[in-house]
């Protein structure tokens, strides 16, 4: 009886510690994400394969809802990493912060939009697109400042020689081409490729495709943040790391289904199509690395659009060595 006593207390006792050292290796990361989207997939393939747990993290998705919300919850501490536009680091840096928002790991490296027409047009130019009434995205967000940069880039005067509507709420955008007058829409995936799939509209080119490579959506935190608990930003990276590596080298149908728990209303072959159509056009980021010519060139669209508030110099709001060190682990 004495030696079952005291097996008891040693179980327990080593329960307890196991539980404490368990508990204490844990780091636990408020992440909000600036929407749900497909185009956040290597993200949500770090949460579903256990790269996180792997890392010792254990991550709070939160959906903010909009670059604003978002900036908001991480100037806040309602959130310690943000996934956004690195547009938004630029707003902040402008308004002379004393806490500025450090860029440390690419998502995405193109635009996520396509533009989708009422109408096929197999011979589409973007010529065809002139006089007509154009859905575009919010304005000053990345999507339509992208649009407007490849409508110049093809000698169209955003302004001028269309129709171009920017005070649609993101979420009312697909309903409002639908229902309006409106020939042209930029649209993200599945949006598209549903609206392809019951007849509403035709996907005739894509903006990533035509506006090159760029730090479009982004993981940041506040330099304060960085600084005291830069281990616990490693191993995020690391994790990401490791999905963007999973997703480069896994087929699209298979990427699908692991992520299918984050977009239950989307049908799998719509997902998987999505999802291919973006790593067919290398939007997905192969690496966290965010390169200094990609971050001249947001500034340079940004600029082109007039949201440019002051330039946002690389070294001061990119952090390159967590991204490299990971890498070459």
């Amino acid at each position: 009886m004495k030696r079952i006593t005291l097996l008891c207390c040693f179980t327990f006792i080593m329960l307890t510690l196991f539980s404490a050292c368990s508990s204490k290796d844990v780091s636990e990361i408020k992440l909000a994400e600036v929407t749900r989207s497909v185009f956040y997939t290597p993200q949500y393939v770090a949460i579903e394969n256990g790269y996180f747990e792997e890392e010792g993290l254990e991550v709070d998705l939160q959906t903010t809802w909009g670059g604003d919300k978002t900036m908001t919850a991480l100037l806040s501490d309602n959130a310690d990493i943000a996934l956004v536009g690195s547009e938004t680091s630029i707003y902040v840096y402008a308004q002379d912060a004393s806490d500025i928002v450090i860029n440390f790991a690419q998502l995405t490296q193109t635009d996520g939009t396509f533009l989708v027409s009422k109408s096929d047009k197999p011979n589409f130019t973007w010529e065809d697109t002139k006089d007509s009434i154009f859905l575009g995205q919010r304005k000053g967000g990345m999507p339509q400042m992208v649009g407007e940069f490849v409508l110049k880039k093809h000698n169209i005067d955003p302004h001028d020689d269309l129709e171009l509507i920017q005070n649609i709420d993101f979420a009312n955008i697909p309903g409002a081409f639908v229902s309006g007058d409106a020939e042209y829409v930029q649209l993200f995936e599945p949006t598209a490729s549903m609206f392809e799939k019951e007849g509403k509209g035709h996907v005739i080119a894509s903006f990533g495709e035509e506006s090159d490579f760029l730090p479009y959506t982004v993981f940041m935190t506040k330099e304060s943040y960085l600084v005291e608990n830069e281990d616990i930003v490693k191993s995020f990276t690391k994790a990401i790391y490791k999905a963007q590596q999973w997703v480069q080298e896994t087929d699209s149908e298979e990427i699908a289904k692991v992520v299918q728990p984050y977009f239950e209303d989307t049908e799998l072959d719509i997902l998987a199509s999505s999802i291919e159509r973006y790593k067919q056009q290398d939007s997905f980021a192969e690496t966290p690395l965010l390169s200094e010519e990609s971050w001249n060139h947001l500034q340079t669209i940004m600029e082109e659009a007039g949201e440019l508030p002051k330039q946002a110099p690389y070294d001061e709001l990119v952090n390159t060595d967590i991204a490299n060190e990971v890498t070459e682990d």
